[in-house]
């Protein structure tokens, strides 16, 4: 069995998270910039984790959120990243990032759920984020969750020169957007069963 659980991340995560970070997007924060994260009010900054119950070939996922967690154990691993920074009204949706060998199982659209439900629970009215243009199906996820194109960053990525798509995604603070989250569960609970 495998049990995915969300959490809050912690200080002794972070050598596991950069090395994550490396591995997704070439080295985009350091230790130290993911303490800082850590020590700000106004950063979620949330892990994705994996548990493998070896005994158990099947291959039911139980999904948990979790606000506490005791330290990870020997079978378990972080797959998944995202942070967002509460500014003014605003979620600005800063990292999201599944290890490749987990991509395309719906644990993206898990983490962006979560970072909209955290947004939603703080009471902000929208979210904003930056991707790269060529990310065909990051671009998918954030459209799916009702982000809209609205501009573009010129030579925004260092690396490459490439540029990034503003996108951003409004009424979060409408009395309609709490069904929207709870059908966004229920399709990302759908969607992961099925891994």
């Amino acid at each position: 069995m495998a049990i995915i659980t969300i959490q809050k991340m912690r200080h002794e995560h972070i050598s596991s998270v950069v090395e994550l970070d490396l591995l997704c997007f070439g080295g985009l924060w350091n230790a130290q910039g993911y303490q800082r994260e850590l020590e700000s009010p106004n950063s979620d900054l949330l892990i994705l984790v994996i548990s493998q119950n070896t005994e158990d070939r099947n291959k039911e996922v139980v999904f948990k959120y979790s606000n506490f967690q005791s330290q990870l154990t020997y079978n378990q691993s972080i797959i998944g990243i995202g942070c967002l920074w509460a500014i003014l009204e605003e979620a600005h949706i800063t990292i999201l990032g599944i290890h490749p060998q987990y991509q395309r199982f719906g644990f993206g659209q898990l983490l962006l759920y979560t970072l909209m439900r955290s947004a939603w629970e703080r009471g902000l009215e929208r979210a904003t984020l930056e991707v790269a243009t060529s990310n065909t199906s990051a671009l998918s996820l954030y459209h799916k969750f009702g982000f809209q194109d609205v501009g573009r960053r010129r030579g925004y990525y260092q690396q490459t020169g490439e540029d990034a798509l503003i996108l951003w995604r409004g009424h979060l603070d409408d009395s309609e957007f709490e069904q929207t989250l709870s059908e966004w569960h229920r399709q990302v609970v759908a969607r992961i069963d099925g891994y």
